[in-house]
């Protein structure tokens, strides 16, 4: 264990700092935006493209690797949903809701997080399987997600529509597209000029402290926006939020272990360290940046907010504690 606390303290600790920042009014409610333009637009495409040229592209391409995470978000998708579809009187919530429920349950935090952290953890071989999660987050599981959120009051509007809207802002996202041209960088044997590779290089280098300061400043800015929207309302009840939190922390990285051993059992091209990887992938919080998308669909970003804090504070020691079990370390 002190060797696992020894690589996560620094990242959670930056995400704290991040988080205090904002509370304390030091970083300005209206610079956290350019914070978050600057790691998905700049940082972090430069340090997934770093990876993806570095990483052949079979590795990126591997079918076990995508149909075992690829299963096991959509299960968590849809069990999420169906949970919060039958919660109860008083306690169901509308299908935009719960989509965006399932979608904070089966997105981790991969980008921000996850690839600084779990190629810190366990060495540069992280980085491909870290990789495949990100892509089958970014492509399928929020386009899955977003779909069945625009069912909710849409009825008027045709399938083309619902689907155009659905993968928008996938395709817009720069990080799979980074991930692609490092993996043709990859394929072709091409290297970038000497004095854009170092730009490329130092643009890579700010992308873990800065996003893991982000995170915290955006679940600061998530939560104040929440506290706002709900201030006529009465206090929110743990039984809201807590669950989704917990199917993040617990269920999801189960399902992919599961899944994943199955998968090996029956003889896929999947190793053990592979498999370890996708399934700590699965055990990091929530992506903080889903609360952006909440808002922009007017959903419920009050409970979207409260998960994603609630699934990041108890990472710490959730995440911990599984790397331990998992026997991981770089070392």
């Amino acid at each position: 264990m002190p060797a696992i606390l020894s690589v996560t303290v620094p990242f959670f600790a930056l995400v704290l700092c991040g988080y205090l920042a904002g509370r304390l009014r030091a970083l300005p409610e209206a610079a956290i935006p350019g914070l978050n333009v600057f790691v998905l637009f700049f940082a972090l495409p430069c340090m997934l493209f770093r990876f993806g040229a570095q990483t052949p592209v079979a590795r990126l391409l591997n079918p076990a690797l995508l149909g075992v995470y690829a299963a096991a978000a959509l299960a968590v998708v849809a069990l999420t949903v169906a949970v919060a579809r039958a919660g109860g009187p008083g306690r169901a919530v509308n299908l935009r809701d719960a989509a965006f429920g399932a979608l904070v349950a089966a997105f981790p935090n991969t980008g921000f997080m996850g690839m600084p952290l779990l190629t810190a953890l366990l060495g540069a071989a992280a980085a491909a399987p870290v990789m495949v999660t990100l892509l089958v987050d970014l492509i399928l599981t929020t386009s899955v997600c977003l779909a069945v959120a625009q069912l909710h009051g849409s009825a008027h509007l045709p399938w083309g529509a619902r689907a155009r809207e659905a993968t928008r802002g996938p395709l817009r996202n720069p990080q799979p597209w980074a991930i692609g041209l490092g993996a043709l960088f990859s394929a072709a044997g091409w290297r970038l000029p000497q004095a854009l590779d170092k730009v490329v290089e130092l643009l890579a280098g700010a992308a873990t402290p800065v996003a893991l300061f982000t995170i915290g400043a955006v679940l600061w800015r998530a939560g104040l926006q929440a506290r706002r929207a709900d201030a006529d309302a009465p206090p929110p009840s743990a039984r809201d939020f807590m669950p989704v939190a917990l199917v993040k922390l617990f269920v999801h990285p189960a399902a992919v272990f599961v899944l994943g051993s199955v998968a090996r059992a029956a003889g896929a091209p999947l190793t053990s360290f592979e498999l370890m990887v996708l399934t700590l992938a699965a055990a990091l919080p929530s992506a903080s940046n889903v609360s952006l998308l909440a808002e922009r669909f007017h959903a419920d970003t009050g409970r979207v907010a409260r998960i994603i804090l609630a699934s990041t504070v108890l990472a710490f020691f959730s995440f911990s504690g599984l790397a331990t079990w998992l026997g991981a370390s770089s070392g």
